[in-house]
């Protein structure tokens, strides 16, 4: 079994990607294999509407082929689980990670298989205070509309910390992610008994 994590932060190894390797830590040491993909250097435009994907059917990406999103829709097909992270940007998750799940949730979808339908989800989100709750819900309504298994916690998947590694103080979110971990490991295994 694999899960893979998207890190949809400007910033490579700041509050978000922390936060998933919390996560990634425990799925490792429930025998998991993981991988952690971080977009800080993509620029990754959203969808153009070509509908170019219904036609080649292959849950890719073919309008813009050339930026790299389709690498990362290859590894979400091949895993068994997604992690995706953002920060939160004006109350909502980056422009990065909204492109990411929208090319790749129309060229799943536009296949005809639903590449993604009952895979395991979970989204983590970085805040430095408000607006989290809007970021997390979308990442979470694009796992539903692909029509995945989304997983939680004890407490909403977000960390709170302003400076790069702040989130390593808030305990909480810290044992949150530990949790998620914890839970996917256990969702992954039973749905793959």
């Amino acid at each position: 079994m694999k899960v893979v994590a998207f890190n949809g932060s400007a910033r490579k190894d700041g509050n978000t990607a922390i936060l998933l390797r919390r996560v990634l830590a425990e799925l490792e040491a429930e025998g998991i294999e993981t991988e952690l993909v971080q977009l800080h250097n993509k620029r990754f435009r959203g969808c153009i509407a070509c509908l170019k994907c219904g036609e080649t059917m292959d849950n890719t990406c073919p309008g813009q082929k050339d930026d790299g999103l389709n690498a990362c829709i290859a590894k979400m097909v091949a895993a068994d689980g997604i992690l995706i992270g953002s920060p939160t940007y004006y109350a909502n998750c980056t422009a990065v990670t909204q492109a990411l799940m929208e090319r790749a949730g129309y060229a799943t979808r536009k296949s005809g298989g639903d590449a993604l339908r009952r895979k395991v989800g979970a989204a983590v989100v970085a805040a430095r205070r408000g607006g989290a709750i809007h970021a997390f819900d979308s990442i979470n309504h694009w796992f539903q509309i692909a029509g995945m298994i989304v997983v939680g916690s004890t407490y909403w998947n977000m960390g709170y910390g302003l400076g790069k590694g702040d989130v390593e103080q808030d305990d909480e979110g810290l044992a949150n992610m530990e949790d998620l971990g914890r839970t996917m490991a256990w969702a992954l295994k039973k749905l793959n008994a």
